[in-house]
């Protein structure tokens, strides 16, 4: 029969082809046709992801392996039927491979994008930093032309996993391992250089409090010696005044018998001496007499004392004790 009958779901975008007119067309349409004179175009509006994988160069020169996927729609089925084939064959399959290029032509913009921004990083950044490289190329490609021209909106631009070569891979890893020791020597460094500023600052503190405590005993030694200074001091002022005191005292002595002996002071010491009641004195007189001799040996001729005359001056008892006898 040459009569068909086309029913497409919600997310298909049909167009009915009749002598090179469009008779009909919108998402989801379902009617019949006669297949000999007419063509219909079906075009999925729902969203597609496609897989890619492809090897790039980084900006040091060194081989990575990128992987994911990109999911896009097509947003104007009309600009996209008038590029590639869509049409259907009444069994339902496309008359062409037309749909499968579109998928292609994508990958290879996406391709493009990615080796600009890729060849622009250090591989280091393009394992640890996906998101940056989906997000820069996922904005490449919705400002490329190519991608607009096609009536095709691209919705993501994912990176499943960036992997370099086995060899680069192998020295990462070590170099991985070597930092990750570093850090952790470099860890234990730090809590040991904890440790010893924790005892410095304990030291320091234990030495500010011997300090401390020594210059309170040497305020109280200071106290003490300027406590003696100060007793001292009113010691030497005290000596000073009883010094002076002295002083006066003994000037005044000194001024009464000045005055007591000034009646006196040119008197004979003989009249004095028998004014004092030493006359009365054998022993004393004795010894006067002697004394008036050597003042005038030079008038005395010739002087005998036998020694019977001066034992018996020598044992001759006083005045006073003959009378107190």
């Amino acid at each position: 029969m040459s009569i068909r009958y086309m029913k497409a779901p919600p997310t298909t975008y049909v167009m009915q082809f009749k002598d090179g007119r469009v008779k009909r067309e919108g998402p989801g349409l379902s009617f019949f046709y006669w297949a000999p004179t007419t063509t219909v175009v079906a075009m999925p509006l729902a969203s597609s992801d496609v897989p890619f994988a492809f090897n790039e160069i980084t900006q040091d020169f060194q081989a990575v392996t990128l992987q994911g996927q990109l999911t896009y729609r097509v947003a104007d089925p009309k600009l996209l039927a008038g590029l590639l084939d869509y049409s259907v064959k009444p069994s339902g399959e496309y008359a062409s491979e037309d749909p499968s290029k579109l998928e292609e032509r994508l990958v290879q913009i996406a391709q493009v994008r990615a080796r600009t921004v890729v060849q622009s990083m250090p591989l280091r950044e393009v394992l640890v930093q996906a998101a940056t490289i989906e997000g820069k190329v996922l904005v490449a490609l919705r400002e490329t032309e190519a991608v607009r021209m096609l009536g095709v909106e691209v919705q993501s631009f994912s990176l499943l996993s960036a992997r370099p070569t086995p060899e680069m891979a192998r020295a990462l890893e070590a170099d991985a391992r070597e930092a990750l020791q570093r850090r952790a020597d470099e860890a234990i460094y730090a809590r040991r250089n904890a440790a010893v500023e924790q005892e410095r600052r304990i030291k320091e503190s234990e030495i500010a409090t011997e300090l401390s405590v020594e210059a309170g005993k040497r305020q109280i030694r200071e106290a003490q010696i300027a406590a003696d200074i100060a007793v001292e001091e009113q010691r030497a002022s005290f000596m000073e005044r009883w010094s002076e005191n002295e002083r006066k005292a003994a000037e005044a002595r000194a001024y009464a018998l000045e005055k007591t002996l000034a009646p006196v002071r040119d008197m004979d010491w003989k009249v004095l001496m028998a004014a004092a009641g030493g006359g009365n004195d054998p022993k004393l007189n004795i010894a006067l007499a002697f004394r008036e001799m050597a003042e005038n040996a030079g008038k005395i001729g010739e002087l005998n004392v036998s020694p019977d005359l001066l034992r018996s001056l020598l044992s001759a008892p006083s005045g006073n004790q003959s009378r107190h006898g």
